[in-house]
């Protein structure tokens, strides 16, 4: 019986791992593949960012707060960007990418539904398109966030979870390493990834060469 167990629980583990593994896999596709066939212009040029990021200071940032329970996120805010967007929950596509709002709503990010909610336990998944075929979308200016700044998302029971932004970077195709782009950075944290497309616009692939992620964790709560 003790075997059985423990290779039931084996078992379980290993799914999980692959699992969350696909996940990343879907994440890093749809920063390569999300621009496919919708832009005519040549979109932002974030390649002077590739090699360092911009990493803050841990003395310089505030403590983390104590997760919150399970809330769905209804609104994001990003004061500093002027960014406020309503937040819709998303699935995985065919590939089994990330599956990001209608390039018809450029203005709505999208959370992944079956990741850890924003203030929960966990790194919340967001993703927004950089732009359209036509005009910037909700995450343009992404990129230019700097450690230190705020990012609020707004719960549907009437909390705003506060993020302190802690790490910015603009990271490249080649040597891709997802977990350490998305996974958590630090156990039992409430953290926050918002993730968009990054680098330059090819045209012969018809997608952006880099993902800008942007990563928060949660310093407090309003309402």
């Amino acid at each position: 019986m003790t075997d059985d167990r423990e290779r039931a629980g084996g078992t379980g583990r290993l799914l999980t791992v692959l699992a969350w593994t696909l996940l990343l896999l879907g994440l890093w596709l749809w920063g390569r593949g999300v621009s496919d066939g919708a832009h005519g212009t040549d979109g932002p040029d974030t390649g002077g960012l590739f090699a360092a990021g911009r990493p803050a200071d841990p003395a310089l940032l505030p403590p983390a707060a104590k997760p919150l329970g399970d809330a769905l996120p209804q609104r994001i805010d990003i004061p500093e960007l002027a960014v406020q967007a309503p937040v819709v929950t998303r699935g995985l596509d065919a590939q089994g990418a990330v599956d990001p709002p209608p390039f018809d709503q450029p203005g709505v990010v999208g959370w992944y539904g079956s990741g850890p909610k924003p203030g929960a336990v966990g790194a919340a998944l967001m993703v927004g398109h950089v732009d359209t075929a036509t005009r910037p979308a909700v995450f343009y200016k992404l990129s230019t966030v700097e450690p230190g700044e705020t990012v609020r998302v707004v719960r549907s029971d009437g909390t705003v979870a506060e993020f302190t932004v802690d790490d910015v970077r603009v990271l490249p195709r080649t040597g891709f390493d997802a977990h350490q782009a998305y996974g958590p950075h630090r156990p039992g944290r409430a953290e926050l990834r918002l993730i968009t497309c990054g680098g330059t616009f090819d045209r012969a692939t018809r997608s952006y060469t880099a993902n800008v992620v942007v990563s928060a964790y949660l310093t407090g709560t309003a309402r």
